[in-house]
């Protein structure tokens, strides 16, 4: 069951996101570094960009220069696979693909052009947590409680075919645990720290102003669709 579950969380990161292989690089942002302000102000979407995501890129490859048995694996199967990565590179494999993996999903989790929750996707939302103000609390306190440095995700969650509000720590992604995220918030000081100092909350509540809900939807419906043909 863990092998079918593995193949289908695989085959839906294929559809979800870039098929890298090493070298991996930094795909394009999409939009300008002030696109989202004045809830994500320039300088920090450069920095955030330039410097720490380009950071984790780098940093991947270096791990994997030495190994070119992986070098044909995808940043999802790079993660669902961690424990058959050498040791001596595990743990900088999971930081750095994670690290890569999420920054990638997560600019594509915005967009300075506002929407909405459709109507069907706002039925699923209350369907499991009951209405959307229930839902954004729910996801507000994951990320609050967040003890330094990590991730509030929506995901999907592909065993018990309903969404959940997971947190993880540092890089970790969900795919790690067989979830697929639909949405991710990154909760790192170096995500707000220029704009907001400390003040996370504030951080949070900004951020829902340029969430790309056609993207949630969009993986939503690639997560369920896959699921249901295994």
């Amino acid at each position: 069951m863990y092998k079918i579950m593995h193949f289908f969380i695989v085959l839906t990161f294929y559809y979800i996101y870039p098929n890298q292989h090493y070298p991996f690089s930094l795909d394009p942002l999409g939009y300008s570094f002030n696109a989202l302000e004045p809830y994500i102000d320039a300088t920090t979407m450069e920095v955030h960009y330039t410097g720490h995501h380009d950071g984790y890129v780098k940093n991947l490859n270096d791990a994997l220069k030495d190994y070119p048995e992986l070098q044909h694996y995808t940043l999802g199967q790079l993660l669902t696979m961690l424990d058959k990565i050498p040791g001596i590179i595990r743990t900088t494999v999971q930081n750095n693909a994670g690290g890569h993996q999420n920054h990638t999903f997560f600019w594509r989790c915005m967009t300075p052009k506002m929407n909405k929750p459709s109507n069907k996707f706002l039925k699923t939302i209350k369907k499991h947590f009951r209405s959307f103000e229930n839902f954004k609390n729910q996801f507000n306190e994951a990320a609050k409680k967040i003890f330094g440095s990590g991730w509030a995700w929506l995901c999907f969650d592909p065993g018990k075919n309903r969404l959940v509000i997971i947190s993880t720590s540092n890089q970790n992604s969900p795919i790690t645990d067989l979830l697929i995220p639909l949405l991710g918030l990154d909760v790192w000081e170096h995500a707000y720290y220029l704009k907001h100092k400390n003040k996370r909350a504030s951080y949070i509540d900004a951020w829902w102003n340029v969430v790309d809900w056609s993207f949630v939807e969009e993986n939503y419906i690639k997560a369920a669709s896959i699921k249901s043909k295994a």
